[in-house]
């Protein structure tokens, strides 16, 4: 990498989740020769993304429960073993291992394939860029800058959270930030679970949720929703919601055998506690995208995901610059639909390098 000779790389891709390792199968196979840079010193933005967080993912398509471990073990390089979590307890057929793919290794699965094909991946943090002119270059913490023709952004939005040290320990063990990614496992049906948040979102999350749960506890720390009208309507003609008004959570509760067993409360009015029984905990207090690196160096919203400026199209305010997965998507933030951008992102970039005869 180092030097001042080399020709500008083709393509450039930042982020290491769904959208990132798709657009460099995508790329590797139109012989781009693609450079993945995946972060190591934000938390937020960490080798595989966000996804590495995630215990088994039962809705990505082509992943149905089976002996997932084997397969995974013979399609990923050994020297990659030592990452892959132990197989769920309890989850046997036939003497074997079988449960749905994990989070981890359905993205060592994909790292494998980008690989396969020839993508070249640095472990580094992109710190800052030079969009304003070309080549473009990007700036790693330890290296030197890297030009390139093209840039496909893939680093993805963190949820937020509350900030609690026993919310982190029980993260994966009853804390969630996604109840379609998790709602539907075995541990949170026919039990009560609580719902962090006011707007639609939390709605959205608590009305998905109240198809599994026996009860779904909405706390919002105010006497009114922030939600749409309609979204209000539908949580409270809804039985299995129960909106606890005025209320914050002080603190998760549970014990390393069953996991999360109750949150506490705290009244935001006259400051007194209360302890509520749940077995699963979902934040719906909204997600920070992982831009900070850019310096506002592209178009993006309010919130600040990147913007596409044409529809359907993963193309952004810079010409040759993409955008793909949640660091661009507000709305959906699933690793299929991820990945489905970043195919789409490394298609962007392949015809636009074809149309400039690079």
């Amino acid at each position: 990498m180092k030097g001042t000779l080399q020709l500008p790389e083709h393509v450039v891709i930042i982020g290491s989740g769904p959208a990132g390792w798709s657009a460099a199968i995508y790329a590797a196979r139109a012989n781009l020769k693609p450079l993945l840079f995946e972060g190591t010193l934000h938390p937020e933005m960490i080798p595989l993304g966000q996804l590495a967080f995630t215990t088994e993912v039962e809705n990505f398509a082509g992943f149905p429960a089976g002996n997932v471990r084997a397969f995974v073990e013979s399609a990923v390089d050994k020297e990659r073993h030592y990452n892959l979590p132990p197989a769920p307890e309890g989850h046997t057929k036939d003497g074997q291992p079988h449960y749905a793919v994990q989070g981890v290794e359905l993205m060592e699965l994909m790292k494998q394939q980008a690989l396969n094909f020839g993508t070249r991946v640095v472990g580094d943090d992109i710190v800052d860029v030079d969009f304003s002119s070309r080549p473009l270059k990007v700036n790693p913490a330890s290296n030197e800058p890297v030009e390139t023709e093209t840039v496909i952004i893939a680093t993805g939005a963190r949820a937020n959270y509350l900030g609690l040290p026993s919310e982190e320990a029980f993260k994966n063990r009853g804390v969630s930030a996604c109840a379609v990614c998790d709602g539907a496992l075995p541990r949170f049906r026919n039990v009560p679970v609580v719902v962090v948040g006011g707007g639609d979102s939390a709605i959205e999350e608590a009305s998905y949720l109240a198809k599994y749960a026996s009860v779904v506890h909405l706390i919002h720390r105010r006497d009114e929703l922030r939600a749409s009208k309609i979204m209000q309507q539908r949580a409270f003609d809804d039985p299995k919601i129960d909106i606890v008004w005025n209320s914050q959570v002080d603190e998760v509760l549970g014990n390393d055998t069953d996991g999360l067993t109750a949150v506490k409360l705290k009244d935001t009015q006259d400051g007194s506690f209360r302890e509520l029984e749940a077995q699963g905990m979902f934040l719906a207090i909204g997600h920070t995208p992982n831009t900070e690196f850019l310096h506002g160096k592209l178009e993006m919203n309010e919130s600040g995901y990147i913007k596409w400026t044409e529809p359907f199209r993963t193309i952004t305010s810079v010409e040759g610059v993409y955008a793909a997965g949640d660091v661009a998507d507000d709305y959906y933030r699933q690793a299929i639909t991820s990945a489905g951008t970043g195919c789409m992102a490394a298609l962007d970039a392949e015809r636009y390098l074809a149309s400039k005869g690079l």
